[in-house]
C-alpha cells in the first residue's frame, strides 16, 4: 500500500500545509532542511517517468503551489530548492510522484 495514498485518504496523519481537490502538501517526517515540504498529487502517479500527457497541467499547478508555499514560509526572497527524485537510482523512496521544497538555510550540501 502506498504511504502517500494513505496520507491522501487520511489513514495516516500528516502535518498538512495545503490541500485542494487534486494535491496535498505536508511536512516531511525526516526533514533534510529546516523547511522540508512535500507536494503530491492525490491521484496516484508512480513517478515523473509515469506522468501522462493529461497530467501536464497538474504538474504545473503543483509547481505553482510550491511557489505559494515558499512565500508562506517566507523563503521566496532568500531562495529554496525543489527536487523530484525519479526511480530507484534517482533516489526515489516512495513510489508516488512528489516534489520536495527545501529551504530555511544554506542548502549547498544538497544537490
Amino acid at each position: 500500500m502506498c504511504v502517500f495514498c494513505q496520507i491522501v485518504r487520511k489513514e495516516i496523519p500528516a502535518e498538512v500545509i495545503f490541500e485542494n481537490e487534486e494535491m496535498i502538501a505536508f511536512k516531511d517526517i525526516k526533514p533534510s532542511a529546516p523547511i522540508h515540504i512535500l507536494v503530491i498529487p492525490k491521484k496516484h502517479i508512480k513517478s515523473l517517468a509515469e506522468l501522462s500527457e493529461e497530467d501536464q497541467d497538474l504538474l504545473g499547478r503543483m509547481l505553482y503551489q510550491l511557489k505559494e508555499i515558499a512565500k508562506k514560509f517566507e523563503i521566496s526572497e532568500r531562495g529554496y530548492k525543489t527536487v523530484i527524485n525519479t526511480g530507484k537510482e534517482g533516489g526515489q523512496i516512495v513510489e508516488h510522484l512528489h516534489i520536495h521544497l527545501l529551504g530555511g538555510g544554506e542548502l549547498k550540501h544538497l544537490v
